[in-house]
């Protein structure tokens, strides 16, 4: 009678079990591998550790129902208890996978990587090499793996489980309405964090939620309904990060940012204010003096404030032109004495 393809054993007992792992569980977990092989007697050798995670820079996090690559982890995570050490042996058969999943966590998160990245062949044996062995994955316990599958041990100790409901999901875990549901959640904390003049926080909130509606753009048509509501919905997200780039001193994003705010409308003042301040600190004085006048006449409230700033910008011309007889004053005169 042949084993079954995955043999467990408790190591440490849990001591919280979960009886359900609906799709988009979160489970956080370390593991070891260790590749099993059979001497010539047929008894089973376990070989050294592969990979560890303890020595990564955090836990491996999986989404239950997510089509994770190595599918075996999705369902040996699901038969331990929370802070339950248990061993699985697996059949290579199932493990066909791990050796791009390992380079994918190696790369992503091990924390000394000279010690397992194997060195790059010369270059005149490169293509031979490539034709030869297939491709490579840059370590050659990998590539040996790949090449050769043998069934793994696998130590997993079971961290944490989050159902769906307990978290708060990425971005790309969202569908759809999901995404447009955390909107005003996104706009929400970014305002708080600007009023607490936190701008970079603040910042990266905005950000995160233009990416969301452009994500969501690029299954629409440009130009049609549907493209043109989420382009309106972007308007104050892209407004309020430009405010705050403004403030933290990054004018060349602020004139990008308030661009395609006019691209879409060409009216919209709070845009033509906010790109002239960026302009003027970047100076950029013949656009900066545009964006001002015309958002007066847009917006005439705003006559005062425009003057202030076009009052500010005549006051930098004149230092810029001072600045600039005196270099050349200093310079001619060297020159002449030379």
């Amino acid at each position: 009678m042949s084993n079954p393809p995955i043999q467990k054993k408790i190591i440490h007992a849990g001591n919280h079990k979960v009886n359900d792992f609906p799709p988009d569980t979160k489970v956080r977990f370390h593991f070891i591998a260790q590749v099993i092989t059979k001497n010539s007697e047929g008894e089973i050798v376990i070989g050294d550790v592969i990979d560890d995670s303890h020595n990564y820079s955090q836990p491996i996090e999986i989404l239950i129902g997510k089509k994770f690559k190595l599918e075996v982890w999705e369902t040996i995570v699901q038969t331990m208890a929370v802070n339950e050490v248990a061993e699985f042996h697996v059949e290579k058969n199932l493990c066909l996978a791990y050796p791009l999943v390992a380079k994918t966590l190696r790369d992503a998160y091990a924390k000394d990587k000279s010690k397992t990245h194997e060195h790059a062949p010369s270059s005149h044996c490169c293509g031979a090499m490539a034709l030869a062995n297939g491709p490579k994955l840059g370590y050659d316990d990998l590539n040996q793996l790949m090449e050769k599958p043998t069934d793994l041990l696998f130590r997993i100790e079971l961290l944490g489980v989050d159902l769906p409901q307990s978290y708060q999901k990425e971005t790309w875990q969202m569908d759809e309405r999901e995404r447009l549901d955390a909107l005003p959640r996104l706009k929400h904390e970014g305002n708080n964090l600007y009023q607490n003049k936190k701008n970079a926080e603040a910042s990266l909130i905005y950000a995160q939620a233009i990416g969301i509606i452009e994500q969501l753009q690029l299954k629409e048509k440009p130009g049609e309904e549907e493209w043109g509501t989420l382009a309106d919905m972007k308007i104050p997200f892209l407004l309020n990060y430009s405010q705050c780039q403004l403030l933290l001193g990054n004018y060349y994003e602020v004139i990008e940012q308030c661009s395609q705010v006019l691209n879409h409308q060409p009216d919209n003042v709070k845009a033509l204010f906010r790109r002239g301040k960026a302009h003027l600190n970047a100076w950029n004085p013949k656009e900066a003096k545009s964006d001002f006048e015309k958002a007066a006449v847009i917006d005439p409230s705003l006559s005062k404030a425009v003057q202030q700033q076009l009052n500010q910008l005549e006051e930098m011309i004149k230092e810029k032109n001072k600045s600039d007889k005196a270099w050349l004053s200093q310079a001619f005169g060297k020159t002449t004495s030379s």
